[in-house]
């Protein structure tokens, strides 16, 4: 933390611009030995100066320098920002001379990790920021903007405070019980407000999901036997001819994939190998691959033909998927009908050929996630596996406090459940951590954010 970082923040390549962000407490001294121009030493804070960076009284480029002194910054450090003409061989140059000046080389993630540890941000605003990169459509924008602004972490700020209010009560109980303007915290005072504790965190959970879901999206697999029509039923669902389609069976011999959007919610798309005996050692594996994203799938998009009889190897997957969301698709309806539906719980007819069924395939997948009744206009809930996670986990410990309060064990030992809940909801914002959380956690960003 004591040393200056440098990375390159925009995408590499060519275009009309580049930025280099340096951050620390030598920042603007780095920069300023490059630079011909103002003095950045004495400019003001927040402040765009204009001049070229040198090497050796060459120039190497015209630029504008943002200079921005802590601890108003995102890292509350000095932050420098060189806005250079956008192309790799002068960015990499810069900052080539940021490095051999005393700067080191950003880590991924390095500049949020520091206004994390620099009390600027908490985790969920910087998981949020990471989110809101990534962000693929407007209602994960929108869930993703309101981490970063702060309101998710007010749902769990509240939660905590509320538990230590309940904490505090238990102290003053157990360390003044000569006072009696003292109200008395009954074993019913606390389950009455864990009760309501409880409500608001299953509440938070509920939406959670759903939270998941708009940030996720939906991981959607199509399997069935070969030549059924999946790798057109992909097409048709992407509006391009992303898998080849050919008469010839085992054409799909790895997974393809692609997105769609359904109500702003993403469908991550996975064509698969079709799935049948085969001695062909590639299409084997494509075949292995297939039944293995079974138990990951979001949801199943099970293909059959209606022209031919069902056979033993697609019951078998009928009876696999059974307990997952699925959706069972019969196909080539515009040919004559073989199969027994009476053998299939619930499914829907498609000709991709004659273009029937794309509509009610997509109004089914709606109806199997609610799609249409995602909340609209209240987007403050958590989407991250780690928040949700220790948000169950809290859970726990709430449960566990009213178990000891039901079979009368000492207040004290109580206590110490609902100081565990408390230190649980304290990891989601980062109240408390473990340094391998936040390596882990940052490594996943890009350079330069």
């Amino acid at each position: 933390m004591n040393d200056t970082i440098a990375a390159i923040s925009t995408t590499m390549g060519v275009g009309a611009i580049s930025i280099i962000r340096v951050s620390g407490n030598e920042a603007i001294n780095i920069v300023n030995r490059i630079f011909k121009g103002k003095d950045l030493n004495i400019v003001d804070s927040h402040t765009i100066n204009y001049g070229h960076i040198v090497e050796n009284k060459n120039i190497i480029d015209e630029v504008l320098v943002s200079i921005m002194k802590a601890p108003r910054t995102f890292t509350r450090e000095d932050i420098v920002e060189i806005n250079t003409h956008g192309g790799i061989a002068i960015t990499n140059k810069v900052l080539e001379l940021l490095l051999l000046n005393g700067c080191r080389l950003a880590e991924p993630g390095e500049f949020t990790k520091r206004a994390f540890l620099n009390g600027r941000i908490d985790l969920i605003e910087a998981e949020g920021v990471m989110e809101l990169i990534n962000s693929k459509t407007e209602k994960s924008r929108k869930l993703a903007i309101n981490q970063v602004n702060g309101e998710v972490s007010k749902l769990i700020k509240d939660l905590r405070q509320k538990v230590i209010e309940i904490l505090a009560n238990i102290e003053v109980n157990i360390d003044y019980p000569e006072y009696e303007d003292i109200e008395e915290m009954t074993n019913s005072m606390i389950l009455s407000n864990i009760d309501d504790i409880e409500k608001e965190i299953k509440n938070i959970l509920s939406h959670s999901e759903n939270s998941k879901l708009i940030k996720d999206g939906i991981k959607t697999i199509i399997i069935g036997s070969p030549n059924v029509g999946k790798s057109s039923i992909l097409n048709r669902l992407l509006n391009e001819e992303k898998a080849i389609v050919t008469d010839i069976a085992g054409t799909t011999r790895d997974i393809v994939e692609g997105n769609i959007q359904i109500d702003g919610i993403v469908l991550n798309m996975i064509d698969t190998a079709g799935i049948r005996e085969t001695d062909d050692l590639v299409e084997s594996i494509g075949v292995k691959k297939s039944l293995d994203l079974i138990n990951e799938a979001d949801l199943i998009l099970y293909v059959l033909n209606n022209n031919e009889d069902l056979t033993k190897e697609e019951q078998e997957i009928l009876d696999r998927i059974k307990y997952k969301n699925n959706i069972i698709i019969v196909n080539k309806t515009d040919l004559k009908n073989k199969l027994n539906l009476t053998l299939l719980p619930n499914y829907i007819e498609m000709s991709v050929k004659n273009d029937i069924g794309i509509n009610e395939l997509r109004n089914k997948i709606k109806e199997i996630f609610n799609l249409e009744k995602i909340e609209q206009n209240d987007y403050t809930y958590l989407s991250s596996a780690r928040s949700i996670s220790l948000l169950k986990k809290s859970l726990e410990s709430l449960d566990a406090v009213r178990t000891g309060i039901e079979n009368n064990m000492p207040i004290d030992m109580v206590e110490i459940d609902l100081k565990q809940m408390w230190s649980t909801l304290g990891e989601i914002i980062g109240e408390t951590y473990t340094d391998e959380l936040i390596d882990q956690l940052f490594s996943q960003f890009c350079l330069g954010k």
